[in-house]
């Protein structure tokens, strides 16, 4: 079948712009007479059901809407559906934020979860938690969008003459036109949207696919587990296998509990709810649409691959491109489509918050603007100029990948950022699960040998831990370092009050 956009080059083109027109009208809509308080805590009105809808648009970035489907096949199909065991780990993690951290947000009244650390062990190690934040967020946006910015640049955009860089810079630039005056007002709204077209996409390329196989609803898992990709649990091989599953369930555990509950993207929607109880809520509903949506993508990529084999088509070299190749190039133009809408919903329904997160941070974990005397007006003006900073901030950090140009060495950058995790779970563990007081001017210290030491024990794991590789557990590998590492400075704390 000819490419989606040698039949219409210009149809690509206005569905983009269409879908951000929509966009910008709910932020019109939405940001009203907006000040600070609307841009960073919608004034703690959102209506938890929308809360719950939009969330999810933001956990399933456009890496999650190319990648998992991929993922089922690739390297001759052993990975399957494994994928699902992280997420019922998610469960675990999902439940400790709404049973423990959240009502610790709400008894603080806090805009920046990072505040808590203040009130717990000292006002370094809230600087120093923000700062783990925003390192992450920071690489992990820039991942994500570089990402998907390189295949729209491959399948849409680069064939069509548009560079990659301009593709880039107007993505970022539509993002800040329509959060700059809501911020997170604006985000709870457009996120529903996006968390709709999202899901609509996925399920319309998955009956579309049923459709050209001429396979029905009913018998699609037969289909699935008769192609030898069925396969759920596995139990029957040792902590070496990345698909174990303890060692998928552990880290969808602790990957949920980090990336979610210690993570001020994901929770300054929650904060925005009415009330700890509607918080909740929104958090079990979340947790539940999340499941059934992972499952749909894993069911597409199953599906996809026993589209493929009966098609004779050959797969491409990566699994990240399976998705948008078949969508674009062999199937209908209606699933092109949708891949598009799809695609552009999930890259930006996590694009834009973390946008709006930084900023966030930022401006009241450094430069205290939430504390501030000067007049509102002033204090509008240095956020925006914040927000301004951050969009130019993604869009280098972007275009240093690019120009880096070695998937081995971005990945490698994405998974060093991923370190910066494991602080923050020591951290908090450590000031819910102890009373104990710290030396607070060492704190910084202790975090960043916790990531070098677990980032060179993850290197020799193999031969440090007879042959097992941590994968994922290296985030419980540097909480557990950091936690111990506040210990011994608590202990440190306690013998020079003595001495004093």
């Amino acid at each position: 079948m000819i490419p989606l956009f040698t039949l219409s080059p210009t149809a690509i083109i206005s569905i983009i712009l269409g879908y951000f027109v929509i966009l910008i009208v709910i932020s019109l809509l939405t940001s009203g007479k907006s000040d600070n308080q609307t841009f960073f805590s919608a004034n703690q009105n959102s209506p938890w059901l929308l809360v719950a809808i939009g969330m999810i648009g933001a956990s399933l970035s456009g890496v999650t809407f190319i990648s998992i489907p991929g993922v089922v096949g690739a390297g001759g199909g052993n990975q399957q559906f494994s994928y699902m065991q992280m997420v019922f780990g998610y469960l675990v993690g999902y439940f400790v934020i709404a049973a423990v951290l959240m009502p610790i947000y709400y008894k603080y009244k806090l805009t920046s979860i990072y505040g808590y650390l203040e009130e717990r062990l000292g006002k370094t190690s809230y600087k120093t938690g923000a700062a783990f934040f925003l390192l992450s967020r920071l690489v992990g946006s820039a991942f994500r969008m570089y990402l998907v910015a390189l295949v729209f640049d491959r399948f849409v955009l680069g064939p069509l003459g548009i560079p990659f860089w301009l593709t880039v810079l107007i993505s970022i630039f539509l993002i800040w036109v329509y959060t700059f005056r809501g911020g997170i007002k604006t985000i709870v709204v457009t996120d529903v949207f996006q968390t709709v077209s999202m899901l609509t996409a996925l399920i319309l390329t998955i009956v579309t696919i049923l459709n050209s196989l001429d396979i029905s609803i009913a018998i699609t898992f037969e289909t699935i587990s008769n192609a030898g990709l069925s396969k759920l649990w596995f139990f029957d091989k040792g902590w070496n296998d990345p698909n174990n599953f303890f060692k998928q369930f552990i880290s969808g555990a602790l990957i949920a509990l980090v990336m979610t509950g210690l993570d001020q993207d994901m929770m300054q929607k929650n904060l925005t709810c009415r009330s700890l109880k509607d918080a909740q809520k929104n958090m079990f509903l979340f947790t539940i649409i999340l499941v059934f949506a992972n499952l749909l993508f894993l069911t597409l990529g199953a599906l996809m691959y026993v589209y493929i084999d009966h098609m004779g088509i050959t797969p491409p070299e990566k699994s990240d491109y399976l998705f948008p190749m078949l969508a674009l190039e062999h199937l209908s133009p209606i699933v092109g489509v949708c891949f598009i809408v799809g695609i552009t919903a999930a890259n930006y329904a996590s694009a834009d918050s973390a946008l709006t997160s930084l900023t966030t941070s930022f401006c009241i974990d450094f430069l205290n603007l939430n504390k501030s005397t000067k007049p509102e007006e002033e204090k509008t003006k240095v956020r925006t100029y914040v927000h301004i900073g951050f969009s130019v901030l993604i869009f280098l950090t972007i275009m240093l990948f690019a120009i880096i140009n070695n998937d081995a060495v971005v990945n490698n950058v994405f998974k060093a950022a991923g370190y910066t995790y494991g602080p923050l779970l020591g951290l908090f563990a450590f000031s819910i699960l102890t009373k104990r007081a710290v030396l607070d001017k060492w704190v910084w210290l202790v975090c960043i040998l916790s990531v070098v030491l677990s980032y060179v024990l993850d290197m020799y794991s193999e031969q440090l831990f007879f042959g097992l590789k941590l994968g994922y557990l290296n985030l419980a590998l540097n909480g557990f370092l950091t936690f111990v590492g506040l210990w011994l400075i608590s202990g440190a704390r306690a013998l020079e009050q003595r001495v004093e």
